[in-house]
């Protein structure tokens, strides 16, 4: 072999090597990155897993529900008002899956922005938008062999729900900015607090994402119809407060329980949990002393049945006007004008009220 043609080998050779070198270091800044996703996970959650507190049969079906599931890889809907837990029941089917030693990613999709929530979820290369200075990798990626749990799913934009439908049919999908598909074996638990069917026929849910999300629903009953669970969250929770704050509370009166029972607990488990904060660090003595003042469920109901009885006879009224103008609601001798109300609001409160010309 001539001088030259060595040269040209061994050039090609160096090359080769530096390509592998530039590769393998490329491996191993996504897979730090990763890494440090996985750590400001473990770092948010505090101590992680926490126990999952009542033993009433609304609950214990839930567990039933959780324990069917979670051995699988089947993707989970877990539906339930803000406050129930529905992030507590992811962690319990990720804890109790064959994936419980990798990692699971947590996204709140109603807490990212809509121009961040896609470099957020499916990486970035470098240059993909203005103040990428990086690559980046996404959620998908740091979760590889493990779950993500898609918080709030509901809140996902519209166009980013076709690229979510394929990463759970097919596991792939390009980084913001890259031609190059990434493929993961990921399992998704998703939640949300919105009646997605309803989303749906308003035309901001994907249909054909909302059957692929709704492989295995997991519905969380609201802390008003389970207040026989009350007393045990309530001794959980002083416990835990007493202990970080120092104090020592040893009795719960029978009327603080009595009205802890007859509140509806609009904002559940987390709302009771924040009361029972509030009379820990107020309370002075052994003896918890409630600083709010909760409207028991009775009277929420008589306020309610208030707002009804207004609204028929909003109802009776508009019926009554309407009729004496032979159902015209425009013009100077029409409904509007005699309800001092302009048509379009009229024919809204027509619509709402169910008002229907006989």
């Amino acid at each position: 072999m001539s001088v030259f043609g060595k040269d040209i080998t061994e050039r090609k050779e160096m090359e080769a090597r530096l390509r592998e070198q530039l590769e393998e270091i490329e491996r191993l800044k996504l897979q730090l990155e990763k890494e440090n996703i996985n750590l400001r996970e473990e770092l948010s959650q505090g101590l992680g897993f926490e126990k999952i507190v009542g033993s009433s049969d609304a609950l214990n079906y839930v567990l039933f529900r959780v324990g069917q599931v979670a051995p699988t890889d089947a993707t989970a809907l877990i539906l339930g008002e803000t406050g129930t837990g529905k992030g507590m029941v992811a962690t319990a089917i990720h804890d109790l899956s064959r994936r419980s030693d990798r990692p699971m990613i947590t996204v709140n999709c109603a807490a990212l922005p809509a121009n961040l929530i896609e470099s957020e979820l499916f990486g970035r290369e470098k240059g993909a938008f203005t103040g990428a200075h990086a690559r980046q990798a996404g959620r998908f990626e740091a979760a590889d062999g493990g779950t993500i749990f898609l918080d709030e799913i509901g809140e996902l934009p519209l166009e980013l729900q076709s690229k979510l439908l394929r990463v759970l049919q097919d596991g792939e999908f390009e980084r913001l900015g890259s031609a190059r598909t990434v493929r993961v074996d990921v399992r998704v638990i998703a939640s949300t607090s919105r009646d997605l069917k309803e989303e749906v026929r308003a035309g901001r849910f994907r249909e054909d994402l909302f059957y692929r999300l709704n492989v295995f629903p997991v519905t969380l009953p609201p802390l008003r119809k389970r207040a026989e669970d009350i007393p045990e969250l309530v001794g959980f929770f002083v416990d835990r407060y007493s202990r970080k704050i120092g104090r020592r509370i040893e009795t719960i009166p029978k009327g603080a329980m009595k009205s802890l029972q007859a509140y509806h607990w609009p904002g559940n488990v987390r709302e009771l949990e924040h009361v029972i904060e509030r009379a820990v660090i107020t309370t002075e003595g052994a003896v918890l002393q409630l600083a709010d003042q909760l409207e028991p469920l009775r009277r929420i109901a008589e306020a309610g049945s208030s707002l009804k009885d207004l609204a028929a006879m909003e109802r009776d009224h508009i019926e009554r006007v309407l009729k004496e103008t032979g159902w015209r609601i425009e013009g100077p001798k029409g409904a509007a004008a005699i309800l001092n109300l302009h048509p379009s609001t009229l024919r809204f409160r027509i619509k709402k009220l169910g008002i229907r010309r006989p």
